[in-house]
């Protein structure tokens, strides 16, 4: 396995190594106990020594209760292991998740990492138990059983040496070619969560739009790939168990022939052909579970890199040496900002950007679909990097800053409002976890919240379902304000954030923000002329440059983009609709 992947066993080592210490104890125990069937049937049966065969019986009943006391302590181990493995491996890759840029988590699409941190890291935990066990087991019991056997019968033991290469390469064999199809379940795996993701997350469109019966067709085809690939991969595999039932059962013919003669001649006896036929039975039994591991660990194998890949994965950003962990004010400068998603050559999203917000000003942003606006935003608190120029707040480039202080002190109401399962109040203290109940009031007043809020029989205590689907799009955008408001920010960024309100609700807001945070920068990107139309200083975006500049007067005169969306909407009605 991937040696990365090793670095999450942890405080596991003691487990996995003594898992296969024991089971190399219960294998030598066990290879001793057809010795001691043998001396019963030689010498107690054959004589009829009664005494012998109740002492002998007593030794075998006590070496039986001691492999499997090993046994059990040696599955203990390995299922403590292998669990607690699985679980440090959920915790890094989870925790590496946290530490992804945007641009990271665009290199990998939600149902991967999914299926990565579910499915993936269960491959492997079944593949580690299985190694610290069986492989253990398996070489362990072969040699020790094949020794035993040269020790009764060397004809015999000769026949298992040329026989043990012979299966084990055939086995081997069968495992490698259904390797590639383990390997291809796994990438139809991402295909199915998104698509069981995308239908969830969008039951009411689905409904809305009657396409249940599309969903089920779609869902069956992706699924019936994935069944057509363990299908061929379980067709291989199952020429594993008649392959090893034919040599079982030729083994014992050859070995009932050759050891038959034996005991005609007088060389062996009848006891030690039976011991002979259980060690026999053990090797083979031992060369089927190295080859079900072998196939285990190749399943494990495209698992463990597709999780390495996570935890191989560099974070774009990270704190520099020396971060400065305190942001001044709330001053905002671009200078000669480009941006592209793709990083350096790609297609630029903002070109030649040069802006500066004063410390406490409103600012508005506008500007038709596509216009960059969100990127524009997007590099204040860091979450993509500038292509070219530099981002500063509070006259320091954001690149200096430690991203927790930064992100602390720039405060972003995302397009997508996102509430969490738990209550109001869970929701809000997001913001800041040690919050008091009288500073998540208040902020629920600001954000005019707390009426609605209020209205609810548990009042704050009311539960939110997964996504917020248990509040209007208005309510919701409302909490998310209160919840980045709670951070006490020195730059309140709202990304369209109040769309689902209404126009009163929405003057309202503004009004709360210049009375009670008139220090804060203010930066609100909206569609709705009359959200940023009392602003200190508005933008007009357009093609990934500033084409305007300026107050809404100052607009109405000399930009023409911004004089058409106000004439279209006040002039038209439109902010009445």
């Amino acid at each position: 396995m991937n040696r990365k992947l090793f670095q999450s066993i942890r405080e596991y080592k003691r487990e996995s190594i003594l898992a296969p210490v024991f089971v190399i104890l219960e294998v030598l125990m066990e290879v001793l106990i057809p010795l001691q069937m043998a001396k019963i049937i030689d010498e107690g049966i054959q004589n009829q020594n009664l005494p012998y065969i109740v002492r002998m019986g007593v030794i075998l009943v006590v070496m039986a209760m001691v492999a499997l006391f090993f046994g059990v302590k040696a599955g203990n181990y390995a299922a403590r292991a292998s669990a607690g493995y699985a679980k440090n491996l959920r915790h890094d890759i989870f925790y590496k998740i946290q530490e992804f840029s945007f641009k990271n988590i665009d290199h990998f699409s939600t149902p991967s990492l999914v299926t990565r941190l579910t499915t993936d890291i269960t491959n492997v935990q079944m593949a580690y138990m299985m190694s610290i066990r069986m492989l253990f087991r398996a070489p362990v019991m072969m040699v020790l059983s094949l020794i035993m056997i040269l020790t009764i019968n060397v004809e015999i033991a000769l026949v298992m040496l040329c026989l043990i290469p012979i299966l084990g390469g055939i086995l081997m064999f069968i495992a490698k070619k259904a390797h590639p199809h383990f390997v291809r379940v796994f990438d139809e795996y991402d295909v199915l969560n998104n698509s069981v993701q995308e239908n969830v997350n969008a039951a009411r469109v689905v409904k809305a739009y009657v396409r249940e019966d599309f969903e089920i067709r779609k869902f069956h085809g992706i699924s019936g790939v994935v069944y057509e690939l363990f299908t061929k991969a379980e067709k291989i595999v199952a020429w594993n168990s008649p392959t090893m039932q034919f040599t079982l059962y030729t083994v014992i013919i050859v070995m009932v022939l050759v050891g038959g003669e034996s005991i005609v001649n007088g060389s062996m006896a009848v006891g030690e052909l039976t011991s002979v036929i259980v060690y026999a039975i053990s090797i083979l039994m031992s060369l089927m579970m190295v080859t079900f591991v072998f196939v285990m660990v190749m399943i494990a194998e495209a698992s463990t890199d597709r999780i390495a890949e996570v935890l191989n994965e560099v974070p774009e950003m990270q704190d520099p040496e020396n971060a400065i962990q305190e942001v001044p004010n709330g001053d905002i400068d671009f200078e000669d900002v480009d941006f592209s998603y793709a990083g350096e050559g790609g297609a630029l999203a903002l070109k030649k950007i040069n802006l500066h917000i004063k410390s406490g000003q409103t600012v508005g942003i506008i500007g038709g679909t596509g216009s960059a606006k969100t990127s524009l935003v997007n590099l204040i608190p860091r979450l993509y990097d500038a292509t070219g120029g530099s981002v500063k707040v509070g006259g320091i480039d954001v690149r200096q800053y430690g991203l927790e202080a930064l992100r602390d002190q720039v405060s972003m109401v995302l397009q997508k409002n996102v509430l969490f399962t738990g209550s109001i109040y869970e929701n809000i203290r997001w913001g800041d976890e040690n919050a008091t109940d009288e500073e998540v009031h208040h902020v629920c007043k600001l954000a005019q919240a707390d009426t609605f809020i209020n209205e609810f029989p548990d009042g704050y205590n009311t539960m939110i379902v997964e996504g917020g689907n248990n509040v209007s799009g208005g309510q919701k955008q409302r909490l998310c304000i209160a919840r980045a408001l709670l951070k006490k920010p020195k730059v309140l960024i709202l990304d369209d954030s109040t769309s689902a309100v209404d126009t009163k609700t929405d003057a309202m807001i503004r009004k709360a923000f210049r009375e009670e945070i008139p220090d804060t920068t203010k930066i609100i990107i909206a569609q709705r002329v009359s959200s940023v139309e009392d602003a200190d200083m508005i933008i007009v975006m357009d093609d990934g440059k500033i084409n305007g500049i300026g107050t809404s007067q100052e607009l109405l005169k000399t930009n023409d983009i911004y004089r058409e969306v106000y004439e279209s909407q006040v002039k038209g009605g439109g902010e009445n609709e």
